[in-house]
């Protein structure tokens, strides 16, 4: 009778745990949640009407808000560069970072510590300081005012973090697996694309996702390194909206929509893979 009582207090107590924990959770759904939606309700008030009122419903549904953000912002000419400069600053990233992650994993050489050591250092170098040497010698070579010199900087900066999470998870593939395939006479670079990318993609998942939404959301050196608008990316783009004497905070709101549609879509189709991910990563350190 007594351990029967006792079981019973320990699951009133734990079931009391659970309620905690799913409250604070619908409180930070809610935290994340509530800006975002505002933020769309916003867009679809007129200019008036959000500075009367800025949490009230809107009275009705003011569309040409994105319509005048898509036409007068160019923001499907931004979107395109956008798109253009993320993708091949991904593609290159995650081709050449999980090839130096899997060298200093796996492969056996004496500087393997001492590269490590030397790309972790790059993650602690600001963007900042950079930007003016950076300027200085694209415009000496010519890739000044181009995608070009975008993307550049964009895999420079994305790399130290794409091979620090990457040789972890090549760290965790057995050993064994890489001499059975040497064994039998496959090479490296079919290990490589083989065995060693198939076993880590969750880590090319988290770390694709990292990559591409820091890219899309960059403002800094877009700014810096384009004046060209055929050829700004969206953050830029996004600038445009707010004048030096007054700002129409929906059309404005309308553009931000517009730009997180991307990445809201990528986190959803991508969610499960990047919570597998996250926690692998977790375990195998």
């Amino acid at each position: 009778m007594e351990g029967n009582a006792v079981v019973k207090k320990n699951k009133k107590k734990v079931s009391g745990w659970v309620v905690a924990i799913y409250i604070f959770f619908c409180f930070m759904c809610v935290v994340y949640i509530a800006p975002i939606a505002w933020v769309v309700l916003s867009s679809l008030k007129t200019r008036k009407e959000l500075i009367k009122a800025p949490f009230a419903f809107p009275t009705h549904f003011e569309w040409d808000n994105y319509v005048f953000a898509w036409t007068a912002g160019k923001l499907g000419i931004a979107m395109r560069n956008s798109v253009i400069v993320c993708v091949a600053a991904l593609l290159l990233t995650m081709l050449i970072g999980s090839m130096a992650a899997f060298a200093i994993g796996k492969m056996q050489w004496k500087l393997a510590n001492a590269s490590m050591t030397y790309i972790l250092i790059g993650m602690m170098i600001p963007i900042h300081c950079v930007i003016i040497p950076l300027f200085v010698r694209f415009a000496r070579i010519g890739l000044s005012d181009s995608l070009i010199g975008v993307i550049i900087p964009y895999v420079t900066f994305s790399l130290p973090v794409t091979i620090f999470i990457m040789t972890g998870f090549f760290r965790s593939i057995p050993n064994e697996l890489f001499e059975s395939a040497c064994i039998d006479g496959c090479t490296i670079y079919k290990m490589f694309f083989s065995i060693a990318l198939p076993l880590s993609r969750t880590g090319l998942f988290v770390t694709g996702l990292m990559t591409f939404v820091a890219n899309w959301n960059e403002l800094l050196m877009a700014m810096v390194f384009i004046s060209d608008d055929m050829k700004k990316t969206l953050p830029v783009s996004l600038s445009k909206f707010v004048g030096p004497y007054q700002t129409n905070y929906a059309q404005m709101f309308a553009a931000i929509v517009i730009a997180i549609i991307p990445t809201i879509i990528v986190y959803c189709i991508f969610s499960n893979q990047i919570v597998d991910g996250l926690t692998q990563g977790a375990v195998k350190g």
